[in-house]
Order: C-alpha cells, then sequence, then structure tokens
C-alpha cells in the first residue's frame, strides 16, 4: 500500500496566514530595494564615474549586511527564546517606517546618499531579525511531512513577489519616486495584521539559567558539526557571493542595455520569474531523489547562465539567462531549505536560522558589495563573467568538500538520524 498523502499546507489557516505575510513583505521588499539601488546609482553618477558610482552600490550592499553580520547571535537566541510571532511583527512594522520614511523624503525631494545608506542599515536590522523568525515559525504550521510542500509554497510567494515587487517599483517611480515607497509601506503594513491572525505555535523553552552566550554559540557549533547543513548553507554563500549578478542590474539597466528605469524593473523581474515557475512546479511535484546531487548541478547551471549574461548585449537573451539563473537559483534554494529544515531541531531552529541567514545576506548583501567593488576595478562585464566562473567552480569544489551533499537523496533527516542527541526537546504552546 502506498502511504497516505500529507494534509496541503493551505488547509491550515495560520499557514495562509504566514503565505499572506510572506508575500506581502516580498512584494514591498523587492519594490523598495530595485528602487534604493537605482537612487544611489543614479545620484552617484551626477557627480561620480560610472567605477566610482559602482562602489557606492557596494558600500549599499555593506550597509544591509553589517547588522545581520553584528546581531546573528542575538536574533538567533532571541527567536528560540521568544515568541517568534511577535519578533517578526516589529521587524515588519520597523520596515514599514523605514517605507514611509523613504517616501516622506521622496516626496520633497530630500533624498540624499547619507539618508539612503541610514535606512538601508534600519532595513538590515530588520531584514536580521525578520529572517531567522520567519523561518522558524514556518516549521511549527505544518506537520514535518507536509513541509516541503510548504517550503515550495512559501518560495512561490517569495519569488512572485520578486517577479512583481522590481517591475512595480520600477514602473510607480516613473509615475512618481514617492509611490513605491508609499505602497511598500502599506504592504508591510499588512504582513503585520496577517502575523497578528496566527494563533499559539509549539515553543521550546530554552533553560533560562544557563548561559545566553553559551546558547548562542550552540547555534555556530550545531552547525559546524551537521555536515548536511553546514555544506548546504556555505555552497550558497559563496556561489552566489561570485555569481551575484544581479547587483550589476543597475549599472546593465542604464549604461550596458540602455533600457533605464523601467527596463531595470524586468531585468530584475527575470530571475524571479523563473524561480517562481520552478517553485510552482515542485509545490505539485516535490523533489524526491538524488536531491543533493540535483542541488550542486543547479549552482552550476547558476554560474554558466551569470556568464552567459555578463557577455550579452541583447534584452532578450539577458532576460532569458536572467530567467535560467532563476531557475537554477530556486532549486538549489528548494533542496537546501528543506535539508535544513528537516535536519534541524525546533529548538535549535532560530539559532540555525539566524545563522543560515548570515550565510545568505553574506551570499546576496555582501555578494552585492563584492561585485559592486570588483566592477570598480575592473568593470562590470568582467565582474559578472569571473563571478559566474567561480560559481561554477564552487560546485565542484563543494561536491568534493561535502560528500554528504552528494549522498543526500531525499529529503530525510540524517543528523537527527545519526545524533540521537539532537533530538527535539519537549515542546510547549504558548
Amino acid at each position: 500500500m502506498s502511504p497516505a498523502r500529507p494534509p496541503h499546507p493551505l488547509s491550515f489557516p495560520d499557514y495562509r496566514s504566514y503565505l499572506v505575510a510572506r508575500f506581502s513583505s516580498t512584494l514591498a521588499q523587492n519594490g523598495m530595494v530595485v528602487v534604493i539601488g537605482w537612487q544611489v546609482y543614479d545620484i552617484a553618477r551626477r557627480t561620480m564615474t560610472p567605477k566610482e558610482a559602482a562602489f557606492q552600490l557596494g558600500l549599499i550592499g555593506v550597509a544591509q549586511f553589517l547588522p545581520l553580520l553584528l546581531l546573528t547571535l542575538v536574533v538567533g537566541w532571541t527567536a528560540d527564546r521568544i515568541d517568534r510571532r511577535w519578533i517578526a511583527r516589529g521587524a515588519v512594522l520597523l520596515e514599514a517606517g523605514c517605507a514611509a520614511a523613504l517616501a516622506g523624503l521622496a516626496w520633497t525631494d530630500g533624498t540624499t546618499l547619507p539618508a539612503l545608506f541610514g535606512i538601508a542599515a534600519l532595513l538590515g536590522v530588520a531584514r536580521a531579525f525578520a529572517g531567522p523568525a520567519l523561518g522558524a515559525l514556518a516549521p511549527n504550521l505544518v506537520p514535518a511531512a507536509s513541509l516541503p510542500t510548504a517550503i515550495a509554497l512559501g518560495s512561490i510567494a517569495w519569488q512572485t513577489g520578486g517577479i512583481v515587487g522590481p517591475a512595480a517599483g520600477g514602473y510607480l517611480y516613473a509615475s512618481g519616486h514617492w509611490l513605491p515607497f508609499a505602497c511598500a509601506a502599506v504592504l508591510f503594513f499588512l504582513a503585520f495584521v496577517a502575523l497578528m491572525t496566527i494563533g499559539p505555535i509549539p515553543r521550546t523553552a530554552l533553560d533560562r539559567g544557563a548561559n545566553p552566550w553559551r546558547q548562542m554559540i550552540d547555534g555556530l557549533r550545531y552547525v559546524r558539526r551537521n555536515r548536511i547543513v553546514l555544506g548546504a548553507i556555505s555552497l550558497d554563500l559563496f556561489a552566489v557571493l561570485l555569481g551575484g549578478a544581479t547587483a550589476m542590474l543597475p549599472i546593465y539597466a542604464r549604461d550596458v542595455l540602455h533600457v533605464g528605469a523601467e527596463g531595470l524593473g524586468h531585468l530584475r523581474a527575470a530571475p524571479a520569474f523563473g524561480a517562481a515557475v520552478t517553485a510552482l512546479w515542485f509545490s505539485f511535484r516535490p523533489l524526491r531523489s538524488n536531491v543533493g546531487v540535483k542541488m550542486l548541478v543547479a549552482v552550476g547551471v547558476f554560474g554558466a547562465a551569470t556568464v552567459v549574461f555578463g557577455l550579452s548585449r541583447n534584452l532578450v537573451l539577458s532576460l532569458g539567462c536572467l530567467a535560467l539563473l532563476g531557475v537554477a537559483d530556486m532549486f538549489s534554494v528548494y533542496v537546501r531549505q528543506s535539508l535544513i529544515q528537516l535536519s534541524t531541531p525546533n529548538e535549535m531552529r532560530g539559532r540555525v536560522g539566524a545563522v543560515s541567514s548570515l550565510f545568505i545576506s553574506g551570499s546576496n548583501e555582501l555578494g552585492e558589495a563584492e561585485s559592486g567593488f570588483l566592477a570598480a576595478l575592473v568593470g562590470p562585464v568582467a565582474a559578472v563573467v569571473a563571478g559566474g566562473v567561480g560559481a561554477m567552480f564552487v560546485a565542484l569544489l563543494w561536491s568534493r568538500l561535502f560528500p554528504e551533499l552528494r549522498a543526500a537523496r531525499s529529503f530525510t533527516t540524517p543528523a537527527l538520524l545519526d545524533n540521537p542527541t539532537l533530538a527535539p526537546a519537549q515542546e510547549t504552546k504558548s
């Protein structure tokens, strides 16, 4: 007899609320990020050379990454000790405030580089807390058997927001510089309302007599000991850190492809379109075999698509490469998130999620910084092509360094099966 099909995640009201919050906040974030990047580069180009302006794009990545780097241990421990719902609610309210501030600056023509850098840093703080809280919250809303499908649906919401957000941000900015930020503020508030409807969730109480710093370090220690988790998140870190083509999109839109702000929206939406289609496929046809090898191959395809995009001067070809890049990235994200969530006990998910968020932000924001700085030295085309080659090399190297990834055949819980001392502690409702 075939095993019973697990319940669909959408049959759980709390998960539906979570999905609304995930989509609304992602839509707002992507709409804001594309406009902030455009504003930084556009303002810098008024008084700087293209290479100097590219350096400013690198600095905006640093401004968003530093808060996460400094707060990783604290936010992970917080997500395991405090109600994750309230952490996420507070984070989206802070993001709403940042969006409102940017709208006010744009309305009064007061947008400056220092203001953009300061608000970008605040957004980094909000994302530092939101990432581990939301990541650790999702597995509490559905049974473990439904989690891979829930991850795919969450990725659909995330990637759909990534499709609509950049394009909408570009169009709204063309209509009025304050519009994308005002809309983002409304969407963040909608995410807050959706999170408020989520009921009590299972929580594991940490030993309040234990040393908090030791509990924080436990998250790092767990990641170091669990080869599946370490290999998966470090693969993403180095591959995307090197292959950060999206960081160069403002330069490509303005000075290489010459398509302007509206074209930038299309370029930013293309990877998310490919990723969303892939996530939709996985929501109906979850991946079941050779998941580790397929993740490594996907990272190699990600690097190859980055190389072709870097060399392209045709908008249609560039969009196609970015869409393929998104397909490969979603494939890797789906496998990585499923392996990490199913390999991590509930009482560790906040701290492990914080470490994972640090790696992800390192690959995104720090990757933007690396790409911007490299472009300032050798030019954007050479920077993108070199990054794509580097991503392919990382996939080959990680297949050797982490044979556990090649050996991962399906979404099981290898860490828990191999080490009973890591089994989840008793959960309580709060």
